[in-house]
């Protein structure tokens, strides 16, 4: 599912060591992740984000390798699965001068979210 968010500086920091060629692929990754399992997105802190996603073990496979991926080409990202009574959670924290980063992602799982 296509979004109208462009994807710029804020999104892909000058830190990320991902080839350029395959951000567009990986920003796609996310984006598809957002509008098929994130049932909530909520920002507990300026410097964590909270995204609710589908129980399935499916879903934590896919959430998980996803955040491995990233976190190879963006170190400074700490990612959290937590499974737990039924539930299925991602927090995703950032460093204070990578909240920029933060707040893209957000606004991405939150328009993926509410078209989905």
């Amino acid at each position: 599912m296509a979004h109208d968010l462009a994807f710029g500086p804020e999104w892909v920091p000058s830190a990320c060591t991902l080839p350029t060629a395959e951000r567009p692929l990986r920003v796609a990754e996310f984006d598809a992740l957002f509008a098929e399992v994130v049932l909530a997105v909520q920002r507990p802190e300026r410097e964590r984000l909270r995204l609710a996603l589908v129980f399935t073990p499916d879903n934590a496979a896919r959430a998980a390798e996803l955040a491995a991926r990233e976190n190879g080409c963006c170190s400074f990202f700490t990612f959290t699965l937590t499974v737990a009574e039924g539930t299925l959670t991602l927090e995703v924290t950032v460093p204070p001068e990578q909240v920029a980063v933060l707040d893209a992602l957000q606004a991405r799982a939150g328009a993926a979210a509410a078209s989905a």
